[in-house]
C-alpha cells in the first residue's frame, strides 16, 4: 500500500522521533493477517520446541513463524522504512503485542534500545503495525516528541504483573501532558526511534488490541555489548557483515528453525537481561 515517505513525513520523523499513521496494508489484508495470528493461537496453544507460544510472539518470532517474516518483508512496510534507513535493511526482531479487551495490561514509559546491546545508534527504527483497531480507548501508544534526541536514560525494573515489557522497565518523571497519542486503524502503522520515550495504556475497548512491532536495523549497526548477534536481510545487501545473517523459516516451527531460535536466544540473553533485579522470563531457555 505505502510508497516512500514524502519530505514532510521524513522531516517530522527526524524532528519528533515518531511518525503516524502510515498505511501499510488495506483493512481486508490486516483482517486476514489477524485471522492467521489467531488461527496459530488455536492450533499451537502450548507453543513448540520447549517454548510457549507467547515467548515466540514476544521474542524473535520471525525465526520460527513464516507469517511474521512475511509481514516484516512486505513492500508496504519496507518502502517507507527505506525512506529513513536506506535500501539495505535487516530485521532484528518481530514481536506481537496483544492486549485482551477490558484488561489492565500496559507498557510503561521506556526507550526500546536500552537493553538491545546496540549502543545509541540512529540506524534503526520500529515499525508498529495495527492488526486491530488500536484506538486511544484500546490502549494505543503515546510518544514524547523530540525525546529521541536524549541519550539512553536510566530505567527502573518493576517486574509489574500488568506490564507487558520483559522486566517492567520504566522511566520516571515523564510529563504526561507532553504525550502524543498514536491511534491506528487496522493496516496502519507508526514508526518510532529506539530512543523515543513511549508507552501505552490498558485496553478498555471491547476487542483485542493486536500490534506487530518490527525492529529494523541497517548493516552499519554494531553490537558493542554482544559477542555476536543475528539479523535477517529483507532488502538490499549487507556488505558490512557485522551480523550473522539468517534465513527465514522454511515452515512453521521447523526443527532447524527451532534450533536456531535457541542459539539466538542464548546469544542475546546476556545483554537483554543485564542488570536485571529479577528473572526476565521472556529470555529464558526452554521450559523444564
Amino acid at each position: 500500500m505505502a510508497d516512500s515517505l514524502n519530505p514532510d513525513q521524513i522531516a517530522r520523523y527526524s524532528r519528533d522521533g515518531f511518525l503516524h499513521p502510515i498505511r501499510a496494508f488495506d483493512a481486508d489484508t490486516a483482517l486476514a493477517l489477524r485471522a492467521e495470528v489467531e488461527a496459530l493461537e488455536r492450533s499451537h496453544p502450548v507453543g513448540a520446541g520447549g517454548h510457549d507460544l507467547n515467548q515466540f510472539f514476544r521474542v524473535n518470532g520471525q525465526l520460527v513463524i513464516p507469517l511474521l517474516h512475511h509481514i516484516a518483508s512486505a513492500p508496504g512496510i519496507l518502502d517507507p522504512v527505506s525512506s529513513i534507513l536506506g535500501q539495505n535493511l535487516l530485521v532484528w526482531s518481530v514481536e506481537l503485542f496483544i492486549k485482551e479487551p477490558g484488561t489492565t495490561k500496559v507498557v510503561s514509559w521506556h526507550q526500546d534500545i536500552t537493553y538491545w546491546g546496540m549502543g545509541e545508534t540512529d540506524e534503526e527504527l520500529t515499525a508498529w503495525l495495527a492488526l486491530s483497531d488500536v484506538s486511544v480507548k484500546a490502549g494505543s501508544m503515546r510518544f514524547i516528541p523530540g525525546s529521541h534526541k536524549n541519550a539512553i536514560v536510566p530505567h527502573a525494573d518493576t517486574f509489574a504483573e500488568d506490564n507487558l515489557l520483559s522486566r517492567g522497565q520504566q522511566i520516571e518523571g515523564i510529563n504526561e501532558d507532553e504525550a502524543v497519542f498514536g491511534a491506528l486503524k487496522p493496516g496502519e502503522m507508526s514508526f518510532h526511534h529506539g530512543r523515543t520515550f513511549h508507552a501505552s495504556g490498558p485496553n478498555m475497548s471491547d476487542d483485542r488490541r493486536i500490534g506487530v512491532a518490527i525492529r529494523y536495523v541497517t548493516p552499519e549497526v554494531r553490537q558493542p555489548d554482544l559477542s555476536r548477534d543475528y539479523a535477517m536481510l529483507v532488502r538490499g545487501k549487507d556488505e558490512m557483515q557485522g551480523w550473522i545473517n539468517v534465513a527465514p523459516p522454511a515452515r512453521l516451527f521447523d526443527p532447524a528453525s527451532l534450533a536456531l531460535y535457541d542459539e539466538v536466544l542464548e546469544a542475546q540473553s546476556a545483554a537483554l537481561t543485564a542488570g536485571a533485579d529479577g528473572n526476565v522470563g521472556l529470555y529464558a531457555g526452554k521450559m523444564q
